[in-house]
């Protein structure tokens, strides 16, 4: 015979089947996202640079972008971090983190790094310099090497969430590990 688990309800008890409630519960979890976190390129090159981080899985949406992932994770949207793939006027790939409730200024940004122009990549050509999927790119792991330009502002919160190397999956870091093992320049580009 199953066990049970008494619940009051008011006045009188409930008898439920904790098979069945631990069934209820483990179906409205698992509905969301399998609840292991999924090993990525970006995971890996974590773990190699013995980075502490956290993982958060949540229902990913096709443009919904970080105002989504912000809303299902009960986070600020600022201090959920953007990882954007910009090419300068050589068509030499760069990344830039940066806030996600604000955008960059591509003309500030060519100023700072000392180039003629920055454009915003195709979808297409982000996902051939990084090997992620455009709504799942992490600066982490990338397919090829690329300088990294980090919002200065970004420094000024106690821990970020970027993505881990899958559309709907994000990491929680400390802001200034993203500077340390990026090898990242700061920038004062947000708009």
């Amino acid at each position: 015979m199953p066990s049970t688990i008494l619940v009051p309800d008011r006045d009188k008890a409930l008898h439920i089947n904790a098979q069945s409630l631990f069934s209820i519960f483990r179906n409205s979890i698992m509905s969301r996202h399998d609840t292991h976190a999924p090993e990525t390129p970006a995971t890996r090159f974590l773990r190699q640079h013995g980075m502490a981080y956290s993982s958060h899985l949540y229902d990913y949406e096709d443009h919904g972008g970080t105002a989504v992932s912000a809303r299902e994770l009960n986070v600020n949207e600022h201090a959920v971090i953007k990882t954007l793939i910009m090419e300068d006027e050589n068509a030499q790939p760069l990344i830039v983190l940066m806030h996600g409730d604000r955008k960059v200024s591509t003309k500030e940004l060519a100023r700072q790094i000392g180039c003629k122009r920055i454009e915003t990549c195709k979808p297409e050509t982000a996902n051939r310099h990084t090997g992620y999927l455009v709504g799942g790119t992490s600066p982490f792991g990338t397919r090829k090497p690329m300088p990294v330009y980090i919002e200065r502002t970004v420094l000024d919160l106690a821990l970020v969430y970027i993505n881990g190397g899958r559309r709907g999956y994000l990491v929680g870091i400390h802001p200034h590990d993203l500077l340390r093992v990026l090898q990242a320049k700061l920038v004062d580009v947000a708009n």
